[in-house]
């Protein structure tokens, strides 16, 4: 298919929680194409449906090399003591921020043929797979700053020339 555009900051799909997917159908394997191409971009851990503008659970992953997808994605465990990462967001760009995030996550979902899967990981991948999981419920990291930062975040965003 095609890397589509990413969605930024402001566009209300990305404040939207994402429907389940009901039927595997050419739609939704389309949309598997494009999340796929979309997150083999240079510089990408993920990308959620929600960030190219479909309001359905699926995101797609690039991390260390090992690409994939996973559809009805339900974060289901993470483990440790949340801890500040630097974290930034393609629907946010140029910004970075110290985030909490836990240092293992775990996901469960499906594939396309509707078999049950699971990623799990440490350090970026855990990174990606809680962010990516928060896209699909509505919310950007930068609901998740402390206050300090969240309000020095919402300045540089008025600022940008993108927003």
């Amino acid at each position: 298919m095609t890397e589509r555009q990413i969605r930024l900051f402001g566009d209300p799909v990305l404040k939207t929680s994402s429907d389940p997917i009901t039927d595997i159908d050419d739609r939704v394997r389309g949309l598997v194409d494009d999340l796929l191409d979309s997150v083999r971009l240079p510089g990408r851990a993920g990308v959620a449906a929600s960030q190219i503008g479909v309001n359905l659970r699926a995101f797609s992953y690039n991390v260390d090399g090992e690409i994939g997808y996973i559809l009805n994605p339900e974060l289901v465990e993470t483990r440790g003591e949340a801890e500040l990462v630097d974290e930034g967001c393609l629907s946010v760009p140029g910004l970075w921020y110290p985030t909490p995030r836990y240092p293992f996550a775990r996901v469960t979902g499906i594939d396309l043929d509707g078999n049950p899967v699971e990623v799990s990981g440490t350090g970026v991948l855990a990174q990606a797979l809680q962010h990516e999981t928060d896209h699909l419920n509505g919310m950007l990291y930068l609901d998740r700053l402390g206050k300090e930062h969240r309000r020095a975040a919402m300045k540089e965003v008025r600022e940008s020339s993108w927003f």
